[in-house]
């Protein structure tokens, strides 16, 4: 009995030691796991302008990312310059060095371009994300388990924009409603023409004013493609023969929006003098856009976070070069499309001056 007792308290000695040791393997190998320097992930990014407000800021939140993760990624920026010729030159371009991952701003959505732009990805095996921008047709996305988009909920936008509107309608009706006929008479300032972002800020603002009881009445619509000088120059021109009509000036982003209240302040409205005021209303939240909104010049503004827009591009960005689902260790989620994750806008609330 006794021997027995003995060995099986060897036997148990022997099981604690090697356990311990398997322990300590293991322990060792994760160590080794953790300290293998991930590599570099060299990613094209090409954007369809530098001078767009909102783009120069998701260009300015990717390389403050860069800056804190220099081990795990390395971004060159390309302007595509507003114009898909010298994009697509770029992309050939790129397509012809060593980078890892592409993430592409497209000046153009069509069908046609969008196909192209994947097929040449397909081609190198190479992970693509489209930002800022959601394709009419997703089929040739759907085609390349490395692409998807990460773009907007571009019909949140509206809702909240048309949103911002009937606070100043119903806050301010006696200033807004000139004429005193209950309507409210607008003009809309559009981004590119046939895309879906263009499509539902425009129809969404509307119906979402609507559909609170509040008429309305477009005087015109002007197709801008999200550029100031052109807002500008239109507005400038439109209030010649319609300045007494316009109750609203409602723009599908900021920077038109901006165009439009440096024309207005060539006629001396929205300087801060009540009676000589036009409610103008803009997306994108940049800081130009705020800081007149502040100071009373603008009237509001829907923040689309240019900061949560690279921090999403980084990520899956990340987990798409090094073969991972792309929406690990994430929150994000896909849409019905199964390929387009939305990043969400938000009210921006005026702070007091």
């Amino acid at each position: 009995m006794k021997n027995f007792k003995r060995i099986l308290k060897s036997i148990l000695v022997i099981i604690l030691i090697t356990v311990t040791f398997i322990n300590s393997i293991t322990s060792n190998k994760c160590a080794t796991a953790q300290a293998v320097p991930q590599k570099q992930i060299k990613t094209a990014v090409l954007l369809f302008s530098f001078d767009d407000p909102y783009i120069s800021l998701v260009r300015k939140g990717l390389e403050e990312i860069q800056n804190k993760n220099t081990s795990s990624v390395d971004f060159t920026f390309y302007d595509g310059k507003r114009n898909q010729d010298i994009q697509n030159a770029l992309l050939d371009s790129v397509l012809q060095s060593d980078y890892d991952l592409l993430l592409i701003n497209l000046v153009d959505l069509d069908q046609s371009t969008v196909e192209s732009v994947i097929y040449k990805a397909k081609q190198k095996n190479i992970p693509i994300i489209l930002f800022n921008t959601v394709p009419i047709e997703t089929a040739p996305i759907k085609s390349y388990k490395k692409a998807l988009v990460i773009s907007t909920n571009a019909i949140q936008s509206g809702i909240l924009q048309g949103d911002l509107v009937i606070n100043e309608w119903n806050s301010s009706k006696n200033v807004v409603d000139k004429n005193n006929d209950n309507i409210l008479q607008y003009i809309m300032l559009k981004g590119p023409n046939n895309i879906t972002v263009t499509t539902a800020r425009s129809l969404y603002s509307i119906l979402t004013i609507n559909q609170s009881g509040i008429k309305t009445q477009e005087i015109l619509s002007k197709t801008c493609n999200w550029d100031e000088k052109c807002a500008e120059d239109s507005i400038r021109l439109l209030f010649l023969t319609h300045g007494k009509n316009i109750e609203a000036i409602i723009s599908n982003n900021d920077a038109m929006a901006i165009g439009a209240i440096n024309a207005l302040q060539s006629y001396g409205y929205n300087k801060g003098d009540d009676s000589k005021y036009i409610p103008v209303f803009g997306i994108d939240g940049i800081p130009e856009a705020t800081d007149l909104i502040n100071r009373g010049i603008m009237s509001g503004t829907v923040l689309q976070d240019p900061n949560e827009t690279a921090e999403a591009l980084y990520v899956i960005g990340m987990n798409l070069a090094n073969n991972l689902n792309p929406l690990q260790g994430t929150n994000y989620k896909f849409d019905e499309t199964g390929v387009t994750i939305n990043m969400p806008y938000h009210e921006y609330k005026p702070q007091k001056q």
